[in-house]
């Protein structure tokens, strides 16, 4: 073989390389970070003589972030040393996800970090950063974090590693009765919406294996402005299986076919994953100064069969 024919070869298996593992053409891919609805203080650590923003936990309030998926959450934690003699930390973080169960993250044995400050060096030190990965499946998710003690104090930073949505041929699905249909209108396009209610929730009877999305809108007061929190409850088989706490501005591109005298807020979506066998599901606003939302319930075309 001849030098030329060397050549071109090393190059191909060059270029392959680099198509499958792309941390080789972007070594430090930084991800979305994500800042918090709640958090007791922020402060700023230098790292590796970059400037990064940690948020304190809070034994007591939880920290909250909000993230859609799919992607990958990244909770980067790092417990704070009083004093250069402090060498070692040993911190406990609970977190929760969508209002399911708290998860306890145990951190021992956990260095000081010899390439971390603190930017105001009254802090005390740094420790190494200790991660914690959360999965997110499509839709919103909510995470909520505490610190396990009042010492040492936790910071922590979140950074979304986000991921493409697979392609789904999604199909509606009506819920049960007696849920009040409302015709929305999107890019000259009307769409049916249900409205529910803590007295008249969603209900949705449904067989699985599958998959339901729920596409959710709250209704906003014109006098209502800026952002607007509200919380929806999902239960399976009258069983809590999750609780979301989300938020929306007032639609710029959806109206009312027929004028109600409000504006449907932005569509936020929620992904539950339903088990084998036939299940019941009812969705319910939390709020009562914002118990009006509308949804539209759909799920994969290819599953059709299951409901026939």
């Amino acid at each position: 073989m001849n030098i030329k024919k060397i050549y071109k070869l090393s190059f191909l298996i060059l270029i392959i390389i680099l198509l499958f593992n792309s941390d080789l053409i972007f070594p430090n891919s930084p991800g979305k970070v994500l800042k918090p609805k709640k958090s007791n203080a922020k402060v700023s650590i230098i790292v590796s003589g970059k400037s990064r923003i940690y948020y304190l936990l809070s034994p007591d309030e939880q920290t909250v972030i909000t993230a859609k998926g799919p992607g990958k959450l990244k909770i980067i934690t790092r417990g704070q040393l009083s004093s250069l003699s402090n060498e070692y930390s040993d911190y406990t973080v609970y977190y929760r996800i969508d209002g399911a169960e708290k998860i306890k993250a145990d951190f021992n044995n956990v260095e000081r970090d010899a390439n971390a400050v603190f930017k105001d060096e009254s802090f005390g030190f740094p420790s190494v950063g200790k991660n914690i990965i959360i999965d997110l499946a499509q839709g919103e998710h909510t995470v909520e974090l505490w610190n396990g003690s009042e010492h040492p104090k936790v910071n922590s930073r979140f950074v979304l590693d986000e991921k493409k949505e697979k392609k789904i041929d999604w199909v509606p699905l009506s819920p049960l009765y007696p849920n009040e249909p409302v015709s929305l209108v999107t890019n000259e396009d009307i769409i049916s919406y249900y409205r529910f209610s803590p007295k008249k929730p969603l209900k949705i009877k449904i067989t699985g294996p599958t998959t339901l999305r729920l596409l959710n809108r709250l209704e906003n007061d014109y006098q209502m402005k800026g952002i607007i929190n509200y919380r929806i409850q999902v239960k399976e088989d009258k069983t809590v299986k999750n609780t979301y706490m989300l938020n929306c501005v007032g639609s710029e591109v959806t109206t009312y076919k027929k004028g109600r005298g409000k504006i449907p807020g932005k569509a936020n979506e929620i992904v539950i994953n339903v088990p084998g066998g036939t299940h019941l599901y009812e969705i319910i606003p939390l709020d009562k100064d914002k118990d009006k939302v509308l949804a539209r319930v759909l799920f994969p075309k290819q599953d059709v069969k299951l409901e026939e």
